[in-house]
């Protein structure tokens, strides 16, 4: 039986691998939406939403689907939810939002086709985490192809430097996504605000 461990320290040192845009990765995502509402409690499941590189046209990332999933109980998820994942195959991991077991904690699952290649990433979360805000991230993103453009050469960069250490690679982009995500908040913000004096008119 593999210790907790010996699993993280196998899933970290995984190849990284970065692949130009597949248009066939909205429809992987759907795919694997409509699977979890099939097998999972319906009462726990609420948004699940498509997020990272592979939701933003023309942009090249790791080939994982990542999907955000809210859930209505994140205890309840532990006990009902990674069971019947873990059963499927899928690798799970009570994961700390930020490195070093620092909280908040949240269920992060990785499915692998019949190879063992991942091909999903699934991130469930409760609706006030802070991880919703990589949406905006996502949809800054697709407004502004320059600025994904910057962030592909800096993935293109990374996964040279780093191609067997995943958590080098994604400690390198901390940084921008945390920048660019800050500069999305205030452009959405300011949209939104627009909009409400255009109402008032």
């Amino acid at each position: 039986m593999e210790t907790l461990k010996e699993k993280i320290d196998r899933v970290v040192q995984e190849h990284v691998d970065i692949t130009p845009y597949n248009p066939q990765w909205p429809h992987m995502f759907i795919q694997e939406k409509h699977h979890l509402l099939n097998c999972l409690p319906t009462d726990l499941i609420k948004r699940i939403e498509h997020f990272g590189s592979t939701a933003v046209p023309n942009l090249a990332a790791k080939p994982i689907i990542d999907i955000l999933v809210e859930v209505t109980s994140l205890e309840e998820t532990k006990k009902r939810i990674a069971p019947v994942l873990e059963a499927q195959g899928y690798d799970y991991f009570w994961r700390p939002s930020w490195g070093d077991d620092i909280p908040p904690f949240y269920a992060w699952f990785i499915k692998r086709d019949a190879g063992g290649k991942r091909t999903h990433h699934i991130h469930m979360v409760e609706h006030n985490f802070e991880h919703w805000d990589r949406l905006l991230f996502r949809d800054y993103l697709i407004e502004f192809p320059d600025v994904a453009k910057e962030y592909e050469e800096l993935k293109y960069r990374l996964v040279n430097e780093f191609p067997e250490d995943r958590v080098a690679y994604t400690k390198g982009k901390t940084d921008f996504i945390l920048r660019v995500t800050q500069q999305a908040k205030k452009y959405y913000r300011e949209a939104r605000e627009c909009v409400k004096v255009f109402k008032n008119l």
